[in-house]
């Protein structure tokens, strides 16, 4: 009986915050008492617990885990499934001086794109606890339920100093301002606002060709940053959208939510652990407003209900 603790991390809107997990061991009438936990949402501490509980028990050597930083949920089988935000979580652990983490082996190709930390995938609590006790590790089938990129080349992903992690563009759009015949005027109003980063507001009667427009904005936008493709792959991985075996946002994402969307859906909310919104989706790149004026009028009857004025 003992004492062990290790690290976690927790998702404060799109960024992460590294947490401990302590463990204490007494011999006493079988219990089990958890103190101390922050409100949060989704059970990405689950691994951090169970392997801060082991080291207690002295099933893992305590010192093995005070310096790793552990994400991901157990199943009741032991499997080690994916969560969301793992992204930002990584980068949490690397600015907070951490050089080694343990994810799901799912999101492993996600966590490596953060540079100077390794990254370590497993598929279950087994195979965990043999790479810390240095004995075999056992051969585990992938978890048919997670994603399809969930069989990786190896267990192991070594920070490589630039972030290592597959890149591919996840944007696979086939709309390009190319096949746009006429609309000169509209076609130099898309290029001088994409070139310079203005709003554009484009109006006329339906079949106009405004959404036709809009959605081939994106393709004319310049390709992200490395930085601004974290920034974007980070909310998007908050928001849990990242497409299967596409780790890295390249592209200027676009977003077009429904004229009737809700406030939560446009600039995010909810319980627990918050979801981006449309706006935030639409980081680094295009936000579509479709109909504006019928959530403008909503905005406004706010405003005049709140403010009990209305300005002309």
């Amino acid at each position: 009986m003992g004492f062990a603790r290790t690290c976690s991390v927790a998702l404060v809107g799109v960024e992460g915050v590294v947490v401990e997990v302590q463990a204490d061991l007494e011999p006493g009438v079988a219990a089990f008492t958890l103190v101390g936990l922050p409100d949060k949402s989704g059970s990405g501490f689950d691994l951090a617990v169970a392997c801060a509980v082991l080291g207690a028990a002295e099933r893992i050597d305590p010192r093995e885990l005070a310096d790793l930083v552990m994400i991901g949920e157990l199943g009741l089988d032991g499997r080690v499934r994916p969560v969301r935000g793992i992204l930002p979580a990584v980068l949490a652990a690397a600015e907070a001086g951490y050089e080694q983490v343990v994810v799901p082996e799912q999101t492993a190709a996600e966590a490596s794109l953060v540079p100077g930390i390794s990254v370590l995938g497993v598929r279950s609590l087994r195979q965990l606890i043999a790479v810390l006790t240095d004995e075999p590790v056992p051969e585990e089938e992938p978890d048919q339920e997670g994603r399809p990129d969930a069989m990786l080349a190896g267990l192991v992903v070594p920070g490589a100093g630039v972030g290592t992690g597959l890149s591919i563009d996840a944007d696979t759009s086939p709309h390009d301002l190319a096949d746009v015949a006429g609309q000169h005027t509209a076609r130099t109003a898309l290029e001088v606002a994409a070139a310079g980063g203005h709003h554009l507001m484009l109006y006329g009667p339906p079949g106009a060709g405004k959404t036709m427009l809009a959605e081939r904005l994106p393709g004319i936008l310049p390709p992200l940053t490395r930085q601004e493709s974290l920034e974007v792959t980070a909310i998007h991985s908050v928001a849990g959208i990242l497409p299967p075996g596409k780790p890295l946002v390249h592209k200027a994402p676009y977003c077009a939510p429904h004229h009737s969307a809700t406030m939560q859906s446009l600039v995010g909310g909810g319980n627990g652990l918050p979801r981006p919104g449309a706006v935030s989706l639409a980081h680094r790149g295009v936000l579509f407003l479709d109909d504006a004026t019928d959530g403008l009028c909503t905005l406004q009857a706010r405003r005049i209900t709140r403010g009990r004025q209305v300005g002309v």
